[in-house]
């Protein structure tokens, strides 16, 4: 049975052979085609026995200057930034089922070549791609990706990894198999404040952890609006949309305005409600630096849903992490809009906690806090404390920057600058798992007792469905890979 690596396990990349028996008359051109071969060394994995990728990178058409050759799935909304970050390579091409929300992009970038359907894109355009930026709703990332990485390009995808916990273990399976580099987009990662709470952790500053308090500002509007009525008014979708492309693999149902734009999140059969948005940004940090591996138990108090495979608008989801080590026990609550989120046992500030949301590790020896759904500014509370610790601090070793992103990341990645993104899937494999595990929890308004070696719900084999949801449309990948 398959088992994901631990949080801090990063894939492992090594170097191709260089092609040899390349000449031309012209020794310029022969020296560009050779940089870019070199380029490309560094970029595939040395597992045994796996079949390893092509990259466009030093082929004729190729981009020149070692820049990176990029297609973008999904160019509005949330792929405005993979986008901009394309834009920074050779952006060779877009795929997006919405002519009117990607024609920002389009007109930025008119000589990119520009599909509807993934599948197309990579069929036609796939030899001059070497890294694919994937920002479309959740329930269609696991078809793009896998598209993508079983024909050898590196992927970036945003966060949540996937929509159900089988298909993100199974693009770790693919990663693995087709030697690529792989990235998540979960921006804080990268943030420098990510490192001081490492260091502060690590140096032990904080103490023994047992208990993390995450919280958010969400379910809220523009996001998450409840529909007039259930089922939801459907009509003729626009011309500038296509419709059965948009739903890809799941049951495909009329076109309303309730599911679009940015209204998909609260439908359960497209998105994972407030902890598929938020999550993988808030837990990032207690997951990474408390190493929390999988929980073992997560439960939930909700509201009722305001109406069928809608999400309830408003839940506290708590997780119980076991002894890891000699890291003691750990118990993380997410707490959502409308409800009061305690304050730390070291606060010292009047009102209630920050609305816009949050994260503090309660050590025993100090409060850990930062504001907002990412580690942006941590501090040590109450402010009184933190100076009087400060001089402690100033001794511990500061780790490196990491620079410009998770999407730059994984660019450096490919040019052999660094081993591996700091997000890539052996690390958001898990990390989303604890995610969906929580949004499963919402769901279904169920206690989870989960045997993650085992992948299932302990007592309950009807939420298999739930956890390995049936792919549809011809869109049903990775079983070859169990």
């Amino acid at each position: 049975m398959f088992q994901f690596a631990g949080p801090d396990i990063a894939l492992r990349f090594g170097s191709r052979k260089p092609i040899a028996g390349v000449f031309t008359r012209d020794r310029t051109d022969t020296m560009k085609k050779l940089d870019r071969r070199r380029f490309l060394q560094s970029t595939a994995t040395t597992a045994a026995a796996l079949a390893l990728p092509r990259f466009s990178i030093g082929k004729p058409g190729a981009s020149a200057n070692n820049r990176i050759n990029v297609a973008v799935v999904g160019a509005g909304g949330m792929g405005n930034y993979a986008v901009n970050e394309a834009g920074k390579q050779n952006l060779v091409a877009f795929a997006d089922v919405d002519d009117e929300r990607a024609a920002g992009a389009y007109k930025k970038h008119p000589d990119a070549a520009r599909f509807r359907d993934f599948r197309k894109m990579l069929d036609k355009k796939g030899k001059e791609i070497d890294a694919v930026l994937i920002s479309t709703p959740d329930h269609t990332h696991f078809a793009a990706a896998m598209e993508a990485m079983r024909r050898g390009k590196h992927v970036f995808v945003q966060k949540p990894l996937a929509h159900n916990i089988w298909q993100i273990r199974t693009l770790q399976k693919a990663a693995h198999k087709y030697g690529v580099i792989t990235q998540m987009g979960n921006q804080g990662h990268t943030f420098d404040g990510m490192r001081r709470i490492k260091e502060w952790v690590d140096g032990g500053i904080v103490g023994d952890v047992r208990e993390v308090v995450t919280w958010t500002d969400r379910p809220r509007a523009p996001w998450f609006i409840a529909p007039d009525k259930f089922p939801p008014v459907t009509e003729v979708p626009p011309a500038t949309v296509d419709w059965d492309l948009w739903q890809g693999p799941v049951k495909h149902a009329g076109f309303s305005r309730e599911f679009v734009h940015t209204k998909w999140r609260s439908w359960w059969q497209y998105g994972c409600g407030a902890l598929g948005d938020i999550g993988c940004h808030t837990f990032d940090a207690p997951f990474h630096v408390l190493g929390l591996g999988s929980p073992t138990k997560i439960e939930v108090e909700r509201e009722e849903p305001p109406g069928p495979n809608f999400i309830p608008m408003k839940s506290v989801v708590t997780y119980h992490f076991p002894k890891r080590g000699a890291k003691p026990p750990v118990k993380m609550t997410w707490y959502e809009a409308g409800y009061e989120v305690p304050k730390p046992k070291r606060w010292g500030k009047p009102g209630p906690m920050p609305e816009k949301g949050g994260m503090y590790m309660e050590g025993s020896k100090q409060t850990l806090f930062h504001e907002g759904m990412r580690p942006d500014k941590p501090m040590i509370t109450p402010d009184e404390r933190m100076k009087e610790i400060q001089p402690e601090i100033n001794r511990i070793e500061k780790l490196p920057s990491l620079g410009n992103g998770p999407i730059d990341e994984l660019f450096r990645a490919i040019r052999g600058e660094i081993k591996a993104p700091g997000s890539n899937f052996d690390y958001a494999v898990p990390l989303t798992e604890v995610v969906l595990l929580g949004a499963l929890a919402q769901r279904t308004g169920r206690t989870i007792e989960w045997d993650a070696k085992a992948m299932k719900v302990k007592g309950q084999p009807d939420l298999d469905a739930l956890i390995n949801e049936p792919a549809l449309n011809g869109f049903n990948y990775g079983e070859d890979l169990w």
